[in-house]
């Protein structure tokens, strides 16, 4: 387009969901001696509409300890990025999107 001015967009992966737990915590030790606890948050769309089940994975100490006081059904809001993880299986080579969680709090609404 001539004579159009090109604005700089900035780039942001940000994500906030609030939802509701599903399931237990997975708590495992990494073989580098770093722990991840995981989780699934389901996140409806909207009255009758289908809902999301998004994985989130809690690698700090913080969001680690915020993660082991919730419970299945519980309802947080989470803050965090969107990240793709890469991972070997029986199978080969796999991936996975999940948000790494930033912040993790009970919603008591």
């Amino acid at each position: 387009m001539s004579g159009s001015t090109t604005e700089a967009i900035e780039e942001t992966n940000e994500v906030a969901l609030t939802g509701r737990l599903s399931g237990e915590a997975s708590i495992r030790e990494l073989p580098s001696g770093d722990e991840l606890v995981t989780w699934r948050v389901v996140v409806a769309r909207g009255e009758g509409e289908p809902v999301d089940t998004i994985d989130l994975a809690c690698w700090s100490a913080g969001t680690r300890r915020a993660a082991r006081r919730l419970a299945d059904g519980d309802r947080v809001r989470v803050e965090g990025s969107l990240r793709r993880r890469f991972f070997r299986t029986p199978a080969g080579a796999a991936s996975r999107y999940e948000v790494e969680v930033r912040r993790l709090v009970r919603d008591r609404r």
